[in-house]
């Protein structure tokens, strides 16, 4: 039966509602430009742009391109590593592993170069590491079963572990200077570093991957209901598995530019940046409960905290208010959407019982 059949067979009332348009299950959204203007992203951007304003006018220093440089390093492992942590989490997984995989591939390489191997070969090796352990991790999630955040808690341990027998608490500090002076250097008088090359290349890789093609058109669908996108023909355990080991190659990448950029190898490398990298990604506008979230919202989520970081720092600002403004951001971020969306429901909640008695009386059959 037709729709309009089915309307015009029920009662004139629920007719008249149906019409009125005032039984909707959800609220109403934004369309055109005000959806584009108003959007989570646009306001990520416009947060972002008014940091960097106060920042310049009240720190010293801080609009400089030696600010621009040191910031954008700083920020480089964190931007790398949220890319494919966007995908995840939009899933309805997370990954709590990344750094630990990040400091096992800065020990593997500083354990072979300093065993004399060529150092091309010592950063593929360094690569391979890193997605072997993502798919350690998809293989235990995907295949098996087990829930993201049991098994990366554990293998956030196991693999930290794994560094500190490869490398021990010794530190190897004498890679090539060409590559160190490589990872550090800038473009011309911007400050830029010559690494965000390769960084926007990777981050247009995922945002390409996300928004424009079919694999990535269907992860919101699985971060919503898993059997629903299986029903639809998606492979959720492939897509997982894939995604893991994505996660374990960017953070060996990241890894690698880590001990470069410093020129230090050592098992704690990375420590504690798994933080930073969920809490940019979910500020980003990514729900921490999976189905929503895109690629410039996240990149606008990193670089607004890595303002608001960089700022105190040169305000002098000591490393445990950092923390705190990092775990501080990283609530905000959760709960913040879920107020947002409680007040949009409340608000289609009084719009509906207000309509509601209008639509009723319009449609009541005459006499």
């Amino acid at each position: 039966m037709s729709e309009t059949a089915r309307t015009s067979s029920a009662d004139p009332t629920t007719t008249a509602v149906i019409a009125a348009g005032v039984l909707e299950t959800e609220p109403r959204g934004r369309t055109g430009w005000t959806r584009i203007l108003l959007g989570r992203d646009a306001v990520m951007i416009y947060a972002l742009i008014a940091a960097l304003i106060i920042a310049a006018i009240s720190i010293p220093r801080f609009a400089s391109p030696v600010t621009t440089g040191f910031l954008l390093l700083d920020v480089i492992p964190i931007l790398l590593i949220a890319m494919p942590m966007t995908l995840v989490i939009i899933t309805g997984e997370i990954d709590l592993s990344v750094a630990s995989i990040a400091g096992l591939t800065s020990a593997v390489i500083g354990v072979l170069w300093q065993a004399g191997l060529d150092i091309g070969l010592v950063l593929m090796i360094g690569l391979v590491v890193g997605a072997v352990a993502g798919a350690v991790n998809g293989l235990l999630i995907a295949v098996v079963g087990l829930p993201s955040l049991a098994v990366t808690i554990g293998t956030l341990a196991l693999f930290r572990g794994l560094a500190l027998v490869v490398i021990g608490d010794n530190a190897v500090a004498n890679f090539p200077p060409e590559l160190t002076a490589f990872f550090t250097s800038k473009l011309g008088a911007t400050g830029i570093p010559t690494v965000m090359i390769g960084v926007a290349l990777v981050i247009a890789f995922f945002a390409i991957l996300l928004h424009f093609t079919p694999f990535g058109r269907g992860l919101p669908a699985i971060g919503f209901s898993k059997e629903a996108a299986r029903f639809v023909g998606i492979d959720v355990a492939r897509a997982k598995f894939w995604l893991f080991v994505g996660t374990g190659s960017v953070s060996a990448l990241a890894g690698i530019f880590w001990t470069l950029r410093y020129s230090s190898a050592r098992s704690d490398n990375a420590s504690g940046l798994e933080l930073a990298v969920i809490a940019a990604v979910l500020l980003g506008g990514v729900s921490i409960f999976g189905g929503r979230g895109s690629i410039p919202g996240v990149v606008a989520g990193v670089l607004l905290i890595g303002v608001i970081n960089y700022g105190l720092r040169l305000g002098r600002v000591s490393e445990v208010i950092l923390i705190i403004v990092t775990g501080s951001l990283l609530i905000a971020s959760v709960v913040a959407p879920s107020v947002g969306q409680s007040i949009g429901r409340w608000r289609h909640d009084r719009r509906v019982r207000r309509e509601l008695p209008q639509a009723t009386a319009s449609g009541r059959p005459r006499a």
